[in-house]
């Protein structure tokens, strides 16, 4: 387990793909508290990323750092920015999505119903099929990233749950999402806090398979 920060009170790690966050109703599988119990660290879990998305998730070391952290994920206090590779050839430099989410269980959707959500991404490079972007979260819906640029016939490369049935055109085995950096004020001795993580291997290697990438080859 890659711990990137630590002090007495949080630390942040890089966790890897394929891995649950916490425990989840109907979600089989080993979690990130799992894999800290083994390497004898304890952590109290203030958000969570899915299960396919790799990089950084903060944990707090005691109750009094957790509800703290807890506030300033609930008061839009935490910049997360995220790498993502979508499907296709996003026009502009940069946008935003605003389409209201509303959780339905194990599944997101868009629904006027739902819960205001911005995503706003920005470019970073366009290949023949695909576009990678970084992307800020203003809010936390469940799956917004993905439901928002599936919504917008742009869905992250791997994707299943969203796609609609189209084809990967890299054939990913996993979806191509990384939590790349956070940065907050800490809650509790006010010093900024900021931390990146690296693209993993797999990523990297995905990357450059859409750089490489020719249609009908």
């Amino acid at each position: 387990m890659n711990v990137l920060y630590e002090d007495a009170d949080l630390f942040v790690v890089d966790k890897p793909a394929g891995l649950l966050s916490v425990p989840t109703p109907g979600a089989r599988g080993r979690t990130l508290l799992d894999a800290l119990a083994e390497a004898r660290r304890a952590g109290l879990p203030v958000h969570r990323l899915d299960r396919e998305v790799s990089g950084l998730i903060v944990l707090a070391r005691h109750e009094e750092a957790r509800r703290a952290l807890e506030a300033l994920f609930r008061g839009r206090a935490v910049t997360k920015l995220y790498w993502a590779l979508v499907r296709g050839r996003l026009a502009g430099e940069r946008g935003s999505f605003a389409e209201p989410i509303r959780d339905a269980g194990a599944h997101a959707r868009i629904d006027p119903r739902g819960k205001p959500a911005e995503t706003r991404w920005r470019l970073l490079a366009r290949h023949a099929a695909t576009t990678a972007v970084e992307v800020a979260l203003v809010t936390g819906r469940h799956n917004q990233i993905r439901l928002h640029f599936a919504h917008h016939d742009h869905a992250l490369v791997g994707e299943r749950k969203y796609a609609r049935g189209r084809d990967d055109p890299l054939g990913a085995k996993r979806l191509a999402l990384h939590a790349r950096k956070l940065e907050f004020a800490h809650p509790l001795r006010g010093q900024r806090v900021s931390v990146k993580a690296p693209l993993p291997e797999d990523l990297r290697d995905l990357l450059a398979r859409a750089e490489r990438y020719s249609p009908g080859r």
